[in-house]
């Protein structure tokens, strides 16, 4: 663990905390079911705003080497809406971009080559890069090709030197990842055609502080982007922000940014520019309060589990994802309190959630059990859980929501 005295864009000092949720365990270090959980270890989990360049970022960095490892077990097929996103997105770019088979389509952190694969439908050469092994052997297995390496300037010189320039760069939620942000945009820079595009997706910040989503704080995501900061770092390795697409359902609210060496404008981009500036998202002033938003998130939400729990219900969790072990840590939901969470993903069952330590079920589990309510900790993707879950809700299962305000869905909520 290393403390950050500069800003990781723009090497400023003008660093200001704004939100502590104190010491939490690394939010994909599911647990062994025979691990000793006395050696589980657990990091500061501090958020700042830098004055120079806008970009949110955390004070504390954890090794790559313990982020993305065999622990490392996010698989983006097991989410439907993920899917449809990603294949709309490639077919639009297939088209504007007339991409062939003389292509070269490139990912970033490209997963288990879930998006790569819609390329490579329609004969467009595509090349994945993720350094998490284990989802880089999937894609591999899968005839995507795909380096396990971290992208950087270094690696894209050296697929430059092999004849490689990409006509499009995908980067999807990869950014917050980044510690080295400068050295990404260089090999961006590098890699990208003179006539290429790079479009990068990420939450964005502005949802994060107004929908007090601070369960997507976690150690992974070391920066927390807007357009303004990701205008300023593109700037610097001679890229220009060409447009922006806003997608307020997907991830708690995401954007997608179009970067090119070409130094053209859309009405859009400049919108959102313009609106952050006009809004205070750009000075420091728009973050504080925040931590006192998130309290009354966190106080109300362990009230009610606990208010239900003393009249006898039973509570289960949907989404053994990064953000819900952010959210079962700060909120202290033990086992007491939440049973035992379920998620799609197989690599996942049979493991523990950190800190917590609730074993980790097929969704079938929740008919088979019947638990009164289920939490969402994956509520992002709430309206696809609730559609596959018709059958736990035709047994009288409700769901409840932990941000912005906790809420039990009824009726027509789900």
């Amino acid at each position: 663990m290393s403390d950050i005295a500069q800003c990781r864009s723009c090497g400023s000092g003008e660093l200001s905390a704004f939100l502590s949720l104190g010491k939490t365990p690394l939010a994909d270090a599911l647990v062994k079911p025979d691990a000793d959980f006395k050696l589980e270890e657990r990091f500061a989990l501090d958020v700042a705003f830098c004055a120079s360049c806008s970009l949110v970022q955390l004070l504390e960095e954890v090794p790559a080497d313990k982020l993305f490892v065999d622990n490392y077990l996010y698989f983006s097929s097991f989410s439907d809406e993920l899917l449809r996103h990603s294949r709309e997105n490639v077919l639009r770019l297939i088209g504007e971009r007339q991409l062939g088979p003389s292509s070269l389509v490139v990912e970033i952190a490209s997963n288990d080559g879930y998006l790569l694969k819609n390329f490579a439908e329609f004969d467009v050469p595509v090349l994945g890069v993720d350094p998490a092994p284990d989802q880089a052997a999937a894609a591999n297995a899968a005839g995507i090709p795909t380096l396990a390496r971290f992208v950087g300037s270094e690696l894209a010189a050296e697929l430059v030197a092999e004849g490689k320039r990409a006509d499009v760069i995908v980067a999807n939620n990869v950014m917050a990842h980044v510690p080295g942000l400068n050295d990404v945009m260089a090999g961006i820079a590098t890699l990208l055609a003179d006539g290429g595009v790079a479009v990068i997706e990420n939450p964005y910040v502005r949802d994060l502080i107004d929908h007090v989503e601070f369960d997507t704080i976690y150690h992974e995501h070391l920066c927390y982007h807007s357009c303004t900061a990701i205008d300023r770092l593109a700037a610097r390795h001679g890229l220009c922000l060409n447009h922006v697409e806003n997608f307020p359902r997907l991830h708690g609210g995401t954007l997608r940014w179009h970067l090119s060496k070409a130094t053209h404008r859309s009405a859009a981009a400049q919108a959102f520019l313009e609106s952050e500036e006009a809004s205070g998202l750009t000075s420091l002033a728009y973050y504080q309060g925040f931590a006192k938003r998130v309290e009354h998130v966190r106080t109300t939400l362990h009230a009610l589990l606990e208010g239900l729990r003393r009249d006898g219900k039973t509570i289960a969790a949907y989404g053994a994802a990064a953000k819900g072990a952010t959210l079962v840590n700060t909120v202290g939901l033990d086992t007491d309190l939440v049973e035992f969470v379920v998620d799609r993903n197989v690599h996942k069952q049979g493991l523990l959630m950190p800190g917590t330590h609730q074993p980790i079920l097929d969704p079938s589990e929740l008919r088979a059990r019947r638990p009164d309510y289920v939490l969402l900790l994956a509520w992002n993707f709430k309206d696809e859980i609730i559609a596959q879950q018709q059958e736990y809700v035709a047994l009288g299962g409700q769901f409840i929501v932990p941000v912005p305000e906790p809420a039990i869905l009824t009726g027509s909520a789900q």
